[in-house]
């Protein structure tokens, strides 16, 4: 908890490090790059071009001051949860903590100048570490369950065993372990970080994708979307390496299955709602059903542009043999190109209407998908009665999905 002196002050400059939330975090990324310039191989270069991640920073730290000082009732363990596996698929270490306070709070003073006395920045260092103590407790447990070498390294190399074209922007990555070792389990809904070198020393950029193939198989599988840059922001530095460096035989650095969300929840009814790459969890999900409970009632819905864009598609018909209780509803915004190629499914043109989604109150719903999305679809359940606890999401890039 923070101490009664500390939540005072914290209380009282709240309004002012809000307002002044962008500014600060912009400041803190430019002090910690130039004197930190290695973090930059961890940080996603995209984000932080697009102003995404200075505005996911100063939100989080708002809230969680705001949490600390009761002016918040949201649950800040799922938030916390979700940073931390982050984290941990980075390879975050307890001591990059000091060097992110450091700064931090440094730019707070430079930003916020002579109303940062001594006790306000005293306060203000007490809420980060609070913060950074959490997190590097939960990280520490995540490093220890995924056997997580002494020297603290969550790299390991893999080796292209067989790479598909999925659509014209998707390519799926069939990966082994490059020591001829085991393959670690993974709960469907969980991802990997890949780590690549960049050309021209733009130097190493990291990026999660989940993994969309069986659990308990000898290998996995990624399946990456090639992410085009619109609106002024750049292309995808990763999907785009993948899609046009990496071919069969090549290796890549990457770290143990990590995600707190789950994609199947309990033995009752299953919903998995996608759109897009989304759907490569519930891809998962599918095959870990179909191993391990396949009368198991599931619901799939997908969203996207058209069939030729639905990766993995051709996998359904074979997913339907081997789970008798599996429905698909599609919603393709050109239905016109929706040949099936023996897939029993509904297909609806234009967006998802919640509305129309089998649902009941028992069910246990996993959305992945773009934000929109996922907050229109989420809305719909709670109001058609689906409990909050029951819609598990998985949100990619920096930000929570907010009620």
């Amino acid at each position: 908890m923070l101490s009664e002196s500390s939540a005072a002050v914290v209380a009282a400059t709240l309004p002012a490090v809000q307002a002044h939330g962008e500014a600060i975090t912009g400041r803190f990324y430019r002090r910690m790059f130039d004197a930190h310039p290695e973090l930059l191989d961890i940080f996603n270069r995209g984000n932080q071009a697009t102003g995404q991640q200075k505005a996911a920073l100063a939100a989080a730290v708002v809230a969680y001051a705001e949490h600390l000082t009761g002016g918040s009732s949201m649950p800040w363990g799922p938030i916390l949860d979700r940073i931390a596996h982050k984290h941990a698929s980075l390879g975050i270490t307890a001591t990059q903590y000091t060097i992110v306070g450091r700064h931090l709070l440094g730019a707070v003073g430079e930003v916020l100048g002579d109303a940062v006395t001594p006790e306000v920045a005293t306060a203000w260092d007490e809420v980060y570490w609070l913060l950074a103590c959490e997190l590097i407790a939960r990280e520490a447990r995540l490093y220890t369950v995924a056997g997580v070498p002494e020297d603290g390294s969550v790299w390991r190399s893999w080796r292209v065993a067989e790479r598909t074209a999925e659509t014209r922007d998707v390519v799926s990555f069939t990966l082994v372990p490059a020591d001829g070792g085991a393959a670690p389990d993974f709960t469907p809904g969980q991802y990997v970080s890949v780590a690549v070198d960049l050309d021209g020393g733009r130097g190493q950029q990291i990026r999660q994708y989940s993994l969309s193939g069986r659990p308990g198989a000898a290998s996995w599988r990624i399946t990456v979307k090639r992410v085009r840059g619109v609106d002024g922001a750049p292309d995808g530095m990763v999907s785009t390496f993948l899609h046009e460096r990496v071919s069969v035989g090549d290796t890549l650095r990457l770290s143990p299955p990590f995600g707190e969300v789950n994609a199947i929840g309990d033995s009752g009814p299953l919903l998995l709602v996608s759109a897009g790459i989304g759907l490569t969890p519930a891809m998962a999900a599918l095959e870990h059903l179909a191993a391990t409970a396949p009368e198991r009632p599931v619901e799939l819905v997908h969203a996207d542009r058209a069939g030729a864009a639905h990766a993995l598609r051709h996998e359904l018909p074979a997913l339907q043999e081997r789970l008798p209780r599996l429905s698909v509803r599609l919603w393709y915004e050109d239905a016109a190109d929706a040949e099936l190629a023996g897939l029993k499914a509904e297909v609806s043109s234009g967006l998802v209407d919640p509305e129309l989604i089998p649902v009941r109150p028992d069910t246990y719903v996993h959305l992945c998908g773009p934000v929109p999305f996922m907050a229109l679809v989420r809305g719909g359940l709670l109001r058609r009665g689906v409990p909050t606890e029951r819609i598990a999401y998985e949100v990619f890039g920096p930000g929570m999905l907010r009620d």
